[in-house]
């Protein structure tokens, strides 16, 4: 016959957290958060687990190394990016908000841009949509498909770039980062105009513009180059 729960006993169990069900869906998403606040460096198998209330051990049962860990995160961050309906009329257009939101959502969870540089090719399942769409828009241009292949590549390559610019803060706070841009203009400005003519000459236009200014002006620097491959209409 079985002994009764004192009820103190019930008490401690029913006001006792309930340990979530290990899941790759929600390793990923627990090492994500872990990212958004406390960095890349602080994503690791251990610091996840502790997270979710278990040893390291476990989560080898799911992801076999942080490696792997930080590429499955980087594809649940590009699945934040929204695919368009293609229209071969809008294909500048569209490839730019495709490049856009890359910039957008690798900014929004600062250090992962680190990970597409160290990944050779990115082959998730979110990274292969958004391959895929970014394919179809060149192709339905009537590139050829050697331009298609390497325009995909460099595309990807400008966006990642911007994202990791804008998300390192360089070891400043805000502040600091103003005061050190203030100093750098000032020091351009002193420098000998005959020794520097072009740099002197020029300084009111290099210091010139905020970041979306930049990025948008490179952005249609490569989107206008790509399109000089497009047939003749």
């Amino acid at each position: 016959m079985s002994v009764p729960v004192p009820p103190w006993q019930q008490r401690a169990a029913r006001n006792r957290p309930v340990k979530q069900s290990l899941s790759l869906e929600l390793i990923v998403r627990t090492a994500l958060d872990l990212l958004d606040g406390e960095g890349l460096d602080a994503v690791s198998m251990r610091k996840v687990a502790q997270r979710l209330g278990t040893g390291a051990a476990s989560l080898y049962a799911y992801v076999h190394n942080k490696d792997e860990l930080h590429e499955l995160m980087l594809d649940l961050v590009i699945g934040e990016i929204e695919v368009p309906e293609l229209d071969p009329q809008q294909w500048q257009e569209q490839l730019k908000d495709l490049v856009r939101q890359q910039v957008q959502v690798l900014t929004a969870h600062p250090g992962i841009a680190q990970v597409v540089m160290r990944t050779p090719a990115p082959t998730g399942p979110n990274a292969l949509v958004i391959s895929e769409a970014m394919l179809a828009i060149l192709h339905s241009a009537g590139l050829p498909d050697r331009v298609v292949a390497f325009a995909v590549d460099i595309l990807a390559l400008f966006g990642t770039a911007v994202a990791m610019e804008r998300s390192a803060d360089f070891g400043l706070s805000d502040a600091e980062r103003d005061e050190r841009m203030r100093q750098v203009q000032q020091y351009f400005s002193e420098l000998p105009a005959e020794r520097f003519p072009t740099m002197v000459a020029m300084l009111p236009a290099l210091m010139s513009g905020d970041a979306d200014e930049r990025f948008e002006f490179g952005l249609d620097l490569l989107v206008q180059g790509i399109a000089t491959h497009a047939p003749s209409k």
